[in-house]
């Protein structure tokens, strides 16, 4: 484990941010992280805040005053990382979800109270869908070897099998509460007694079985006292929500029974299940004032022994032995330090056997460690079934400030910092904690967890991830932390070869997921640099091919089964003509006619088209260079073909509406500019389709794209901005200082700025990467950027037409690469 950044705020006013007490820290699959602290104002009031932040963007935090009379206890987000649950020591609780889709604007339409109980545990509903990662097989061809759906059923479902959304959660008091959200928007409640003789709860936890029902385990903060398990099942009845509880068997804490130590540790601080799906698995942690003992139970069926008298009466055969539920101890640590927070991995791993013995080239998987924090600032992983320690870090590295160099500072002394509530990420390669002085701390696990692996296994492991991630949709940040700059050719051509591998269905699935994790990748090291912008463009081709294609409608209705887009496909693949009219002539042009408004909206749509493809052909006889953004294009027979289908779209939507022409700065007036482009670019696709053999551009084809400076003006292109982000910064593994509320200049890659196409001069128009519309050097319109490519867009449409809400509806949540949305602030000249 290694330090990769550090953010704190600045310094305020002598008690006036303060941690809260106790602290909530939540970490999505978005890779969002959520945390809270208290604001005391002069009067000594204080406001509860909830801080919203993105991984890459650390400094930009979006606070929210969340409302919450008292102090929050709990946070959690949903499996979509674009929801967050709150609750407070009031019996508050509080929905929040993303305001038009923006990660840095928050609302909460929806709540539920169970007035004067503080909330000791809180939990979304489990939606039925659980994926188990093979680790063994990671060698396996195909995804759905490395990873199976497992057979769960939701908590609640619908008419027709769906789940049911909500949350569940539990009182101080011994109250269990379930809310529900109706499909109009209601929510309906229900609270319940977990049992009839109600006591105090100062601990709780929820996981949930394959059976749809809900575990709770709650203790009454004494490990004098037992450990108490409940089974909940939740329905709806006559439109009200009915709960249902029933007693499961408790346990006592070993280090109780143990004559020894029976005095020794006499509160439990600490409960919860392994995972929220394991209800089979706990993990109990008892304290004193200086030290604590960390203890991991198993729920186990065992046979009941029967008397011989029995026997004789009844032999007992197989099935028919009467069966009891037991908690038996997996392991236990000797007396440790004083833990002050505990994060369990989300990694859904799949063990062959569910006792100690793991395969060997997975015992050190991130996914196998928990984390615990101790009062001496230390964090330990240790495995989560033999509690064995497998790193160590130690937070005695002071991490250097982004603004200033890498110089030799004072030690600093004075009573060690700890973490109060910490977090991994969904991969456990990252791990975020919020210590007494509302400090927020992002910390690297190393695959290998810190034992020596040859690179081989460590990029196996890394492409593992890399795969889950692309499989679930789960954002990969955290495995771009261990990327080294050495490593990304070979993870981007491996990426490749397993993709490949799938069969035709998935790999359309998957093949807009798979461009932007090459993009990600390539953005870490100087030499793929170039080939982000070729993944990006690829990226907004395919979107505009699928988007154009969408349009065209048939003339008739008793069609064929292939649509029109199908067909354009079809008939340019098999007519290699170079005459853009002869290709033209073989399609039903009646079904490519579209509503005039229609056609001029889409202009600046088909115009980048042109300049992308004059762009290209004018790069061909510099394509040894490779610094050059387009480079990957003039080999790509698939990219090459799709660019030229459009070109026969544009061409027949130009003799209905000449205006909505991609418009060419020509040196002759009498030049027919497309042809002249679609006869290259025909020339240039038949070099490298795949139907036939790849061979290179000849000599005539060569000499006429260099006249192509002196027939056409070629284009700017305005390719994606430099990124702002972190991850590409952090390779050095040199810890970094941050503030919150303040961007740091962070500086660029000389590599980066030496680039044909990404210099950007100062007060140059900025443009809309995804309506391809100049912006202005100062927009005065509100846009938002993407939170990994850095890609900017209007928050409004400035055209109302259909054809332009179908393609903006494809961003409304989620940027071409994937990323969240941020509102972006208006500049100022």
């Amino acid at each position: 484990m290694d330090l990769a950044y550090v953010c704190e705020w600045e310094k305020w006013p002598k008690s006036t941010h303060c941690p809260s007490v106790p602290l909530a820290c939540a970490w999505s699959c978005r890779n969002l992280i959520a945390f809270t602290t208290d604001l005391r104002n002069d009067d000594q009031d204080l406001t509860r805040l909830i801080h919203i932040l993105d991984t890459e963007h650390p400094w930009d935090v979006h606070s929210i005053s969340s409302e919450h009379s008292e102090a929050i206890t709990c946070l959690e987000w949903d499996q979509s990382g674009s929801r967050l649950l709150s609750a407070d020591a009031n019996g508050q609780i509080k929905c929040w979800s993303m305001a038009d889709h923006l990660a840095n604007s928050w609302e909460s339409p929806v709540g539920s109270l169970v007035e004067g109980d503080p909330i000791v545990a809180l939990s979304w509903l489990h939606n039925g869908v659980k994926l188990a990662l093979h680790v063994e097989k990671s060698g396996a061809s195909s995804f759905g070897e490395k990873f199976s759906r497992v057979k769960f059923s939701p908590s609640l479902t619908l008419f027709g099998g769906k789940p049911m959304e909500g949350w569940i959660a539990v009182t101080v008091s011994g109250l269990v509460t379930v809310s529900l959200l109706k499909p109009s928007g209601q929510v309906l409640t229900s609270t319940e007694s977990l049992c009839r003789l109600r006591g105090r709860v100062a601990l709780a936890d929820i996981a949930f079985t394959g059976g749809g029902n809900i575990v709770v385990a709650t203790a009454d903060g004494s490990s004098a006292s037992p450990v108490q398990f409940y089974k909940v099942c939740v329905s709806v009845v006559s439109e009200k929500c009915r709960i249902d509880t029933e007693i499961l068997p408790s346990l006592f804490m070993r280090c109780t029974t143990d004559l020894n130590r029976k005095d020794k540790f006499p509160a439990i601080t600490h409960l919860k299940f392994l995972a929220r799906d394991m209800s089979e698995q706990v993990l109990l942690c008892a304290s004193n004032q200086t030290s604590s003992i960390v203890e991991c139970w198993s729920l186990r069926k065992e046979g009941l022994p029967v008397n011989n008298i029995f026997q004789q009466i009844s032999p007992v055969v197989g099935d028919k032995q009467p069966m009891i539920l037991k908690w038996r101890i997996l392991s236990a640590t000797n007396d440790l330090d004083r833990v002050s927070a505990v994060a369990l991995p989300k990694l859904p791993i799949s063990l062959t056997n569910t006792d100690l013995k793991v395969a060997s080239d997975t015992q050190f998987y991130p996914g196998l460690g928990l984390a615990l924090a101790f009062h001496d600032g230390s964090v330990h992983i240790v495995h989560r079934l033999s509690l064995q320690t497998m790193a160590i870090f130690y937070s005695s590295t002071a991490p250097r400030s982004m603004d200033e160099p890498a110089i030799k500072r004072p030690r600093t002394t004075g009573p060690a910092v700890h973490f109060k509530a910490m977090q991994l990420s969904w991969t456990s390669l990252a791990l975020v904690g919020i210590d007494n002085h509302g400090k927020l701390s992002m910390l690297r696990i190393s695959p290998s967890m810190g034992h020596t692996l040859d690179v081989n296994l460590a990029l196996r492991h890394l492409l593992f991830l890399l795969e889950y991630c692309m499989v679930t949709g789960y954002d990969w940040w955290d495995i771009l932390l261990h990327v080294q700059p050495t490593m990304v050719q070979s993870l981007v051509e491996r990426l490749h070869e397993e993709y490949t591998r799938q069969k035709a269905a998935l790999q359309q699935v998957l093949s807009t997921r798979i461009l932007a994790m090459k993009a990600s990748l390539c953005k870490l090291s100087p030499c793929t640099v170039t080939l982000v912008c070729d993944y990006h463009a690829k990226l907004f081709l395919i979107a505009i091919s699928s988007t154009l294609k969408s349009l065209l409608r048939p003339h008739i209705l008793n069609t064929p089964d292939k649509s029109p887009g199908d067909r354009l496909t079809e008939i340019c693949a098999k007519i290699t003509d170079v005459d853009i009219d002869k290709v033209m002539i073989n399609l039903k042009t009646e079904e490519f006619v579209l509503d005039m408004n229609t056609l001029q909206a889409l202009q600046q749509l088909l115009q980048w088209v042109g300049d992308f493809v004059l762009y290209l052909l004018a790069s061909l006889p510099n394509q040894g260079a490779p610094l050059r953004p387009g480079h990957s294009f003039l080999r790509d027979g698939t990219s090459l073909g799709m660019l030229r289908e459009l070109m026969v779209v544009i061409r027949i939507w130009g003799l209905l509406k000449p205006s909505c022409l991609p418009v060419y700065t020509a040196t002759s007036d009498t030049q027919d500019s497309m042809s002249l482009l679609f006869r290259l670019l025909t020339k240039l696709w038949i070099c490298c389709r795949d139907e036939g053999p790849t061979s290179e551009p000849d000599e005539a084809l060569v000499d006429e794209c260099c006249l192509l400076p002196s027939q056409l003006l070629i284009p700017s292109l305005d390719w994606l901005p430099v990124s702002d982000g972190l991850v590409s910064r952090l390779q050095p593994k040199q810890p970094l200082r941050l503030y919150f509320g303040k961007a740091p200049t962070l500086p660029g890659s000389t590599t980066t700025l030496q680039l044909d196409g990404l210099i950007r001069a100062t007060g140059q128009p900025k443009i809309d990467h995804l309506r391809r519309l100049h912006l202005g050097a100062f927009p005065t319109e509100e846009c938002k950027s993407c939170t990994r490519c850095g890609c900017v867009t209007m928050l409004k449409s400035p055209n109302k037409t259909t054809a332009v809400k179908q393609w903006e509806q494809r961003w409304i949540k989620n940027c071409l690469c994937g990323g969240l949305w941020r509102r972006m602030p208006l500049s100022c000249p």
